[in-house]
């Protein structure tokens, strides 16, 4: 569903003038969260607003409303990527050279599944993190999730 839904949205954010970041789909009973984290393509330090927020959700609630893709009752939130901006595509991993981040893997390897260290490189089939003073290299399809690591936030290896 999730791959669905970022092939619908994507297109819908970009001609706003966006980027879609990530997307997060949460069923539970009775309902779910549709969670969306947009960015301004070259803003620099000048964020998003609630005004971006606020356009991008009316835009994408009329899109989903005349798709309908997901079943049943859902919250929609729109939101900027944060401090810990989720990292997705090739383009954002670039973005985040040289930065703190967290990875999780879809499968272990050598036991772990998590690593947080330095993007040492970024390559066209994934990236090398510097863990502890030793490379890492983990494939695009093998990651999970990824994150980068504020520099003011918790050092949590």
């Amino acid at each position: 569903m999730r791959e669905a839904l970022l092939r619908l949205l994507e297109p819908e954010v970009a001609a706003l003038g966006y980027e879609l970041v990530e997307l997060e789909f949460h069923p539970h009973r009775g309902g779910g969260l549709l969670r969306l984290y947009i960015d301004r393509p070259g803003s620099g330090e000048e964020g998003v607003t609630v005004e971006d927020c606020e356009a991008v959700s009316r835009r994408v609630s009329a899109v989903l409303d005349a798709a309908d893709p997901i079943a049943g009752e859902y919250t929609l939130e729109v939101s900027s990527p944060g401090f810990d901006r989720p990292l997705r595509t090739k383009a954002h991993f670039e973005r985040a050279a040289g930065s703190r981040i967290r990875v999780e893997s879809l499968v272990p390897r050598a036991g772990r599944r998590r690593w947080t260290g330095r993007l040492a490189a970024v390559r066209e089939v994934g990236v090398e993190l510097e863990v502890d003073g030793q490379p890492v290299e983990l494939g695009f399809g093998e990651i999970k999730s990824a994150r980068v690591v504020p520099e003011f936030g918790p050092r949590r290896e």
